[in-house]
């Protein structure tokens, strides 16, 4: 048996999306973002309402970066959800996150969470939905494998639980994709 909860915006996973952006000034800024995703091939969505000073940092320097929240920084990043730099410019610091320009475009990338999709400003669309260009993922070595890749279970990314306002880390493989579904065929 089912139970119907009408409308809600609940889906899993909702990756726990760190949006970095530099202001006039030139200084680093950071958001928590769960709403924001893969827009196509190599573009980024992400739903920001108008009234974050990330939103105009974005549209000012036409540029971003998202960085994916990750087990050993949940404090940090639930603190740069809580905190608007609207009314807290030193929340970065508090965070206790530091910050490097990125060498592709101009917006910040985050020490200590070590991965990042480097982002320049394609298009604000029609509902104030930011989409961005990937021109870079970098990615600090800690969290590769053998082969060079990107690991999952070394990157630990958390995802927030829409339903019961939680986050989770992601990293069990339960299966191989493009593969597993060819035993039914």
């Amino acid at each position: 048996m089912r139970k119907d909860f009408r409308a809600k915006p609940w889906m899993y996973p909702l990756p726990v999306l760190i949006v970095g952006s530099y202001d006039e000034d030139g200084n680093a800024d950071a958001m928590n973002a769960a709403w924001g995703g893969i827009y196509n091939a190599n573009h980024v969505v992400l739903c920001l309402s108008t009234g974050h000073k990330t939103t105009k940092n974005i549209k000012a320097k036409g540029a971003f970066t998202v960085s994916f929240a990750d087990a050993a920084h949940v404090t940090e990043a639930d603190y740069v959800g809580l905190a608007s730099e609207n009314d807290t410019p030193d929340k970065m610091k508090k965070a206790g996150f530091t910050t490097q320009k990125s060498s592709f475009v101009d917006a910040p990338i985050i020490c200590e969470l070590p991965m990042a999709l480097e982002c320049r400003l394609t298009k604000v669309n029609e509902d104030g939905n930011i989409i961005g260009e990937i021109v870079n993922v970098s990615a600090d070595e800690s969290i590769l494998g053998e082969d060079g890749k990107i690991e999952v279970e070394k990157l630990k990314p958390i995802a927030f639980d829409p339903v019961q306002n939680a986050y989770h880390v992601l990293g069990e493989k339960v299966g191989n994709a493009f593969a597993d579904g060819n035993m039914l065929k």
